[in-house]
């Protein structure tokens, strides 16, 4: 599948998931280009018809069999990567979304050759790109803000 996404003729839409658990963030070690061998956060190309919350589930499943609840947008950027003559081999627009697991166990499914649950104080041992850094901590200050636990301030009124 990848090949059909090498070169393309325009950005291909992409979602990726910063899944907290406490201090710890999920990451996956990337069995394909793009990225292959890399740790990075969960998620992959939406697919023709799949909304952007369905998709984030769906790579989050089948990379790593966590069941998650999708929240706000943390970032929306660009992943570009060229060839030395300046083609555009990759380019995806990546929307990345806070999330939090609700079910399943994690470990390596298909896309993903590792799965491990990182500590946020630790993610230089990944050697993590700066930039998915950054997004990490965006989604972690903007979990501690604006996304209330399950049945924060829910309350039976009978």
């Amino acid at each position: 599948m990848t090949q059909f996404r090498m070169y393309p003729e325009r950005p291909i839409i992409g979602v990726g998931a910063v899944v907290l658990d406490g201090n710890r963030v999920l990451l996956v070690k990337r069995a394909n280009e793009p990225l292959k061998g890399e740790w990075s956060l969960p998620g992959g190309a939406v697919d023709v018809g799949e909304s952007l919350g369905d998709a984030v589930k769906r790579e989050v499943r089948e990379e790593t069999c966590l069941e998650i609840e999708v929240g706000p947008i943390v970032e929306v950027l660009d992943r570009i990567r060229r060839e030395p003559d300046g083609r555009v081999r990759f380019h995806y627009v990546l929307v990345d979304f806070l999330c939090r697991p609700i079910g399943g166990s994690a470990h390596a499914a298909s896309d993903a050759a590792e799965v491990a649950w990182a500590d946020r104080a630790a993610l230089g041992r990944y050697r993590v790109a700066d930039l998915t850094v950054a997004v990490i901590d965006k989604g972690a200050a903007l979990a501690a803000t604006a996304w209330l636990p399950p049945s924060a301030g829910l309350r039976d009124t009978e």
